[in-house]
């Protein structure tokens, strides 16, 4: 969008009813999407106690739903769907199938049907952020997308931490079975304000013309692509280091009870929402009064993961106060990141490629799921201490930043004639 100075501008600093109503329901689906998917952590131990299952057996249970999930949008199917069909729909059959799977998980009595449904819940869950991505660059401007972005990442933070919070306090309250079945069924009350307010513009409505999408070769042959993957796999092995080894951290290293481990492992997460969304209103305003996208949107990217690396003197000082000041700081500047994220791609890839576009993006990204819980175990059993797991962490973050800030190109738009278009 071109800028814009003039008292029209100035008035469109605000978002519509309409955007409000929309935006709003894509932040509960995203808190919801959340946890939904740190069900299974918070009841793991239960499940594993009455259906007899071995530690090998849970750790496949962790890993399916990253596998559907990084699957589907790395192949495209993802991508495809979005771009093909009203993508409202898509999110609301997609939004069904995965609360249908959680709600159905309560009643599970094997592990192959909990695998089954974990996989479910993956496929479902997929379209999510290409949805995201399609909604935001055809229905809101340029100088509102950073403010959406991090409202609705905004809840894909406080959901795990709500997830891990409430959800501990309800498994032990009614049990397993009650708590899947309660949260699936309850979430799908989403649904029906959905059917009322998704929107129906043309951009978002319609099936496409094939021959408008750029083709994944496209797509693919851009380097921007490439580095925004990069980016976000680097952002998301940080990411899934604190919600996976956090609490573990707290409770082996820091001694602390059950309770202060749950209290405490939740404000970081609640700084990253509060300096999510108060770092994406502040990018928004500096593009709406003439700053360059390219600046603000790479600059927030950059400084938030170089930043971020403050988590590393959070295993140095014997402090406990002065460490989880510490690592509060690395959170909110975690937070500066994220609120840009999905911006930088929409921008880039425009509103014929954002499905696409987010489709690979995100599921690059989300193998850092696989990684990172996994090498920080590997650290921490070898090493016997967290140290060296927090120093990786921190290291992804500095090469997250490098990607974003030399190695994505001009956030405008990607002009994709030059490539082959999809048949």
């Amino acid at each position: 969008m071109a800028r814009m100075t003039s008292s029209p501008a100035i008035a469109r600093t605000a978002l519509s009813g309409k955007e409000w109503r929309v935006l709003i329901l894509l932040v509960l689906s995203a808190l919801i999407n959340y946890i939904d998917r740190t069900t299974l952590s918070v009841a793991a131990t239960d499940i594993q106690r009455e259906l007899h299952l071995t530690n090998i057996q849970v750790g496949l249970l962790q890993s399916a739903f990253f596998a559907s999930y990084a699957l589907c949008q790395l192949s495209f199917v993802a991508g495809w769907v979005v771009g093909r069909f009203p993508v409202g729909w898509v999110l609301g059959f997609g939004f069904l199938l995965w609360s249908g799977a959680t709600l159905m998980t309560g009643a599970a009595t094997v592990f192959v049907m909990i695998l089954a449904l974990r996989l479910l819940l993956g496929i479902g869950e997929s379209v999510t952020y290409p949805s995201y991505s399609r909604i935001l660059a055809s229905e809101y401007p340029e100088h509102h997308r950073g403010f959406a972005n991090a409202l609705i990442d905004s809840g894909t933070k406080v959901g795990p931490a709500l997830g891990i919070l409430v959800g501990g306090l309800l498994v032990s309250q009614v049990g397993w079975r009650v708590f899947f079945v309660v949260l699936g069924g309850g979430s799908l009350l989403w649904l029906i304000p959905w059917a009322a307010w998704m929107p129906r513009g043309k951009n978002v409505a319609a099936r496409e013309d094939a021959s408008e999408i750029p083709s994944i070769g496209a797509i693919l042959s851009e380097r921007s692509a490439w580095f925004t993957a990069f980016g976000l796999f680097c952002g998301n092995y940080y990411w899934y280091f604190l919600i996976t080894w956090l609490p573990a951290y707290l409770e082996k290293e820091r001694h602390f009870p059950k309770a202060k481990m749950a209290l405490f492992g939740w404000l970081p997460l609640l700084g990253i929402a509060v300096s999510c969304v108060l770092s994406g209103w502040l990018s928004d305003r500096l593009i709406a009064r003439g700053g360059s996208p390219t600046q603000v949107r790479k600059g927030f990217a950059g400084t938030g993961l170089a930043f971020a690396t403050i988590l590393v003197p959070v295993v140095l000082v014997r402090d406990p106060n002065l460490a989880m000041v510490l690592l509060t700081l690395a959170c909110i500047s975690f937070g500066i990141y994220t609120s840009n994220l999905w911006a930088i791609t929409q921008s880039l890839a425009g509103p014929r490629a954002a499905g696409k576009w987010t489709s690979f993006q995100n599921g690059f990204g989300n193998l850092a799921g696989v990684l990172a819980p996994s090498l920080t175990g590997f650290v921490v059993d070898r090493t016997g201490e967290f140290y060296l797991a927090f120093v990786v962490a921190a290291g992804f973050a500095l090469a997250g930043a490098g990607m974003f800030v030399f190695g994505v190109g001009p956030i405008e738009p990607v002009n994709f004639r030059r490539a082959k278009l999809a048949p």
